[in-house]
Formats: C-alpha cells, structure tokens, sequence
C-alpha cells in the first residue's frame, strides 16, 4: 500500500510493487498499473494477503 498526494489530498495504492527506481514506483492494482513519483509518496507498507472466504455449510 501506498499512500500519496494528488491535487486536492492523498490518495491510497492497494497492490503488488511490480517495478521501482530512483524517481517512480509501479503498483499493479486491480484495475490498472499505477505509476507514482517518488517525492509524492507520504507512505507506504506491506500489507497481508486478505483472508481466504469461509465456505458456507450447505
């Protein structure tokens, strides 16, 4: 997860860092691969896989 500013606020990343360098990171999310400039990022961390779903007993 990242956390960044946007004109206006911030705004959060969900998703897998796929590349980084010295001026931009890449997060790939679930709707498109999002890229943010290095000096925009507030903050960041690993987050956990979510949970996997409980069957329901049928």
């Amino acid at each position: 997860m990242v956390r960044y500013r946007i004109e206006g606020g911030l705004t959060d990343a969900l998703g897998h860092l796929v590349a980084c360098d010295a001026g931009a990171c890449t997060i790939r999310t679930r709707k498109a691969d999002v890229v943010i400039q290095l000096p925009d990022v507030v903050a960041a961390k690993e987050v956990p896989p979510a949970p996997e779903r409980r069957r329901t007993a049928q």
